[in-house]
């Protein structure tokens, strides 16, 4: 973890020891909650362990300095949609530990344990043989020295700059949305278009109706 923070800490400026503790900590909650996250047996604790996560994130954006993401991690992530998730499990009535003994696609467990160490080798290899490639320091530029800080450089570029990326975003979120009800929405039943269905008449014994008709007749 220090190995990391020092091949990344000369793109990012020199780092300090409450930087490194920071990262460290942080880094140690987003693997620990990730890990979580597919290997908790009860959907409800693996939507625990994604804001366990997202929190980690967020604290790694404050220590870049970036306040407005690590805020919106926090509010839209952790507070809305992983609530929205918790929503959803337990109205499917899925909240229920899964036997995770049984193994429904052959070979799927050494196939991604043969996955993770190559992808975790590569990762190793491509820090210390190469240079991390941090892209621009910054787009919309320093936030410092803007009125209003990152929260009003980001404005300016997502409005201006990246006006139309953002709004093909919103729009196809807003068809996700339309298609999502229409594809939930349940086919209307016989007798729901005019008014409410006709209720049945009640089962009548044959000595019921008998008893009816001596009453009725004269």
């Amino acid at each position: 973890m220090s190995a990391l923070v020092g091949l990344v800490a000369p793109a990012l400026g020199a780092a300090t020891t409450v930087d490194r503790l920071t990262f460290a900590i942080a880094a140690s909650v987003i693997i620990i909650g990730a890990i979580g996250v597919v290997m908790s047996r009860n959907p409800v604790h693996s939507a625990l362990m994604l804001v366990m996560t997202l929190f980690g994130v967020a604290v790694l954006f404050v220590a870049q300095q970036a306040n407005f993401l690590a805020a919106v991690q926090v509010i839209v992530y952790a507070g809305a949609i992983v609530v929205l998730f918790l929503f959803v499990i337990m109205f499917l009535g899925v909240d229920r530990e899964e036997n995770i003994g049984e193994e429904p696609l052959r070979f799927q467990r050494p196939l991604a344990v043969v996955l993770v160490v190559l992808t975790a080798a590569g990762l190793l290899l491509v820090g210390v043989n190469t240079k991390w490639a941090v892209g621009a320091r910054s787009v919309a530029g320093p936030a410092a020295n803007q009125p209003g800080g990152d929260v009003a450089a980001l404005g300016r570029s997502v409005f201006t700059t990246y006006l139309f990326p953002f709004e093909a975003t919103a729009a196809l979120l807003v068809i996700a949305v339309v298609g999502a009800v229409v594809l939930a929405r349940r086919p209307r039943t016989h007798g729901s278009e005019g008014g409410p269905a006709p209720v049945a008449p009640p089962d009548m014994s044959d000595e019921a109706l008998r008893a009816e008709g001596e009453e009725v007749a004269p």
